[in-house]
């Protein structure tokens, strides 16, 4: 079976700055074992002038036989130069584009939720009509109740939403939150292609921090089912801030979820 096992290349943002140090982390995630990326804070493509033009990208990905299977792209952007977006992501090979988290400004209420949701229809269809499907990626405050309606934010996004937006699920910050996220995984099958993960550890001096998947406490016996079950077709390994060097957290990570068959 292939693998299903991405790097967010935001893990290593501070290693993707120039053509130089982009074509080193290629290389060195691809001989891990990688198979795939999710292109987010590549300053090298992403910057305002750029050193590695989208096409560059792409066969640069390719050559080191690694698959660009999602993205993280400005809503502005998506919504403002729709048809730029579209042929930056058809010069990846992408077809998923997602967002990181709803504008500041739109407000974390309900009301700003729903108007996101009315402002994103039109955006999601042009994306689909160019075969590129549309996600939001969530942290905790998405899960911060609705005063009244006895909801969260996010269970407007999962709820009230077209089928069409995709959940791009960070399964630690639903457990951040406090949620389980086998039952999130379950209100959302069929709408989580791509995924992120990351462990929490117990640190003695700082308490809950990220980690390597598998070196914390997160069910993973359990989540990894859960998330095969929902219909996840991409795992991408997404650690914030690693404390030590950021290429052995991602080694470690794969090492982990290889040896559970992914």
């Amino acid at each position: 079976m292939a693998s299903k096992i991405a790097v967010q290349l935001f893990t290593v943002r501070d290693f993707t700055k120039t053509a130089a140090d982009f074509a080193s982390t290629l290389e060195k995630v691809s001989k891990m074992g990688y198979t795939a990326v999710q292109m987010s804070a590549v300053g090298a493509v992403f910057n305002e002038k750029p050193e590695v033009s989208p096409d560059e990208a792409g066969k640069m990905l390719a050559d080191n036989g690694l698959t660009c299977i999602a993205t993280h792209r400005s809503w502005d952007a998506l919504m403002n130069n729709t048809e730029k977006e579209i042929d930056f992501h058809k010069a990846l090979n992408c077809d998923f584009a997602a967002i990181g988290g709803i504008p500041q400004n739109y407000g974390r209420t309900a009301e700003g939720y729903r108007q996101f949701l009315k402002d994103a229809g039109p955006v999601i269809e042009k994306l689909a009509a160019a075969g590129i499907r549309f996600g939001h990626h969530n942290h905790a405050h998405e899960f911060q109740r609705v005063p009244g309606e006895k909801i969260t934010l996010e269970d407007i996004l999962i709820d009230e939403s077209p089928a069409a937006l995709n959940l791009e699920l960070d399964l630690y910050w639903v457990e951040h939150a406090g949620l389980n996220c086998c039952r999130i995984l379950e209100r959302c099958h069929g709408r989580v292609p791509v995924i992120h993960l990351k462990d929490k550890e117990v640190d003695n001096e700082e308490g809950p921090v990220m980690a390597p998947i598998g070196e914390g406490n997160m069910d993973w016996a359990h989540i990894i089912p859960a998330c095969e079950a929902a219909g996840v077709e991409w795992y991408a390994v997404e650690q914030d801030r690693c404390r030590r060097d950021p290429f052995d957290c991602l080694r470690s990570s794969f090492d982990f979820l290889a040896g559970m068959g992914l």
